[in-house]
């Protein structure tokens, strides 16, 4: 058993035999009587401890020959909030494959994004996660057809094409090899599908407990007129994807909020796609806006001691790193967000999307842009940014860093290289870096000590703020999660129905 951290088979068997979901994603168990392999917290009987072994990814059970479990589904589960907690290598590594990045630039353009040789990073990622990055990729496009095949009435030689298959051929072989099932019996397995009424509609796994509507309150707080749109319930937005534009709807029901701490909950998510191989890469960015990978448990086990954060924790269990669907975009929003409210950075914001954005027309009322892409805002005259020159010119600076390639927040580079870099920039500071970091990068460990909404939640909560921040290095590795619970108190609620 390699690259289970912190985990030896006993432990892993423990919480096999607990049936415990919160080790659903971290590991895998396969069975040698059966053939099959299954995630820790799969209701079948459980086997002997002599006939299971323990794998770091569903890739490398499926390379040790095993095939999927039919009842519990182990490739249909978070992922390791290790990838960002750690953020070694292995990590950046899965997030990037998880975007299509091997589909579409293969092993070489995955290496590089990495900033190592091809050949070392298959043994790295054999090291770490018992299967090369051919094989991952493999695995991933598996698990994204067999959601496909089963949630959607698209056609399967779309559903190969959507999934990351170079031909039919190979869609049908892997799902045969992998599920013991063809695609055709897959889906005949689950009944007729529903029509999606010309979008993809998926479910997104996150663990529980989840603060949907916390979630939903910062992204319609922070909203950019044009890009994105909330209501009741839902938050919407348009997408850059590789191939063409896109949008997406995330359904974020308040019934999510009440799924009991320790499993799993699905929330909807409906894409509309102008190219059907963005599947992959759409849905991994809308899992990293939700923090789906998170693990609330450990986050609120360690911040809930805190005489502070603790009420704060059990005010709102669950509450989530809000992330990104585009690197480039976040940066920019951020630097557009420096010394104003976030009420006068959308305003900006609205007014920078209306004149360099690209239209788009989505159907989704108020969806009208994309969000002006790097190589665009580079070459803009920064005496015609609405906002103070400095900042246009500290905009246009790191735009143009990032259209020539020298700064990458795909989350291929070590964050640290990622923050010396912006760093580097004209009019970028420690504050606009770290912001990018913790939520363009997903660090999960960033405190922002000179934030004005930090000092603001202290004083309302009736301490001192030069007190408590001096107390942050204690919340450490978690930082992240307790700054959002200080912005959480200052937050408006979502959406309500009579707001729609």
């Amino acid at each position: 058993m390699t690259g289970l951290e912190g985990l030896d088979a006993a432990s892993c068997y423990a919480a096999v035999k607990a049936r415990d979901r919160r080790f659903d994603g971290v590991f895998w168990t396969a069975v040698r009587t059966t053939g099959i392999y299954c995630r820790p917290s799969c209701p079948a009987r459980t086997p002997a401890a002599g006939n299971v072994t323990f794998h770091p990814s569903a890739a490398a059970a499926q390379g040790a020959g095993f095939r999927a479990c039919k009842r519990c589904l182990p490739d249909a589960t978070p992922g390791s909030p290790e990838w960002d907690v750690a953020a070694g290598a292995a990590g950046r590594a899965m997030r990037l494959v998880a975007d299509g990045v091997v589909d579409r630039e293969g092993v070489d353009g995955l290496a590089r994004r990495l900033g190592y040789s091809p050949r070392h990073l298959t043994r790295l990622l054999t090291a770490e996660l018992g299967a090369g990055p051919l094989a991952l990729a493999r695995a991933r496009r598996a698990q994204t057809a067999r959601v496909l095949v089963e949630t959607t009435d698209l056609p399967l030689a779309d559903v190969a094409f959507a999934a990351g298959f170079a031909s039919v051929r190979q869609f049908n072989d892997t799902i045969r090899e992998v599920y013991a099932l063809s695609p055709s019996q897959l889906r005949g397995r689950r009944g007729a599908a529903t029509a999606s009424a010309g979008g993809i509609s998926l479910r997104l796994a996150v663990r529980t407990p989840f603060a949907g509507q916390a979630l939903l309150g910062f992204l319609a707080y922070h909203l950019v007129p044009g890009v994105e749109t909330a209501g009741p319930g839902w938050y919407a937005r348009t997408l850059d994807l590789p191939h063409g534009p896109g949008t997406v709807r995330v359904d974020l029901d308040p019934a999510l909020d009440e799924v009991p701490a320790g499993g799993v909950a699905m929330v909807g998510a409906h894409f509309r796609l102008t190219d059907l191989r963005d599947t992959t890469a759409a849905v991994e960015r809308v899992r990293r806006l939700v923090d789906a990978d998170c693990d609330p448990l450990p986050v609120a086990e360690h911040l809930g001691t805190d005489p502070v954060l603790g009420a704060l924790v059990r005010r709102t269990p669950g509450l989530r790193l809000p992330g990104q669907v585009d690197g480039d975009e976040t940066a920019v929003r951020t630097v557009i967000g420096q010394q104003v409210s976030v009420t006068g950075a959308r305003t900006v914001g609205g007014r920078v999307v209306a004149a360099h954005g690209r239209p788009v027309e989505t159907g989704e009322p108020g969806l009208t842009h994309l969000f002006p892409d790097a190589a665009t805002l580079a070459e803009v005259d920064p005496e015609t940014l609405p906002m103070p020159r400095a900042r246009g010119r500290a905009l246009v600076g790191l735009s143009a860093a990032l259209a020539a390639g020298e700064l990458a927040l795909d989350r291929g580079p070590e964050r640290d290289a990622v923050r010396a870099a912006m760093l580097a920039l004209p009019g970028i500071g420690p504050w606009t870096a770290d912001y990018v970091a913790m939520r363009a990068l997903g660090h999960p460990d960033v405190f922002l000590s000179t934030d004005l909404g930090v000092r603001t939640a202290f004083r309302r909560l009736g301490l001192e703020p030069a007190a408590e921040i001096a107390r942050a290095p204690l919340w450490s590795p978690w930082r992240s999660y307790a700054l959002m619970h200080l912005w959480q108190t200052l937050m408006p609620d979502p959406p309500r129905p009579e707001d729609d």
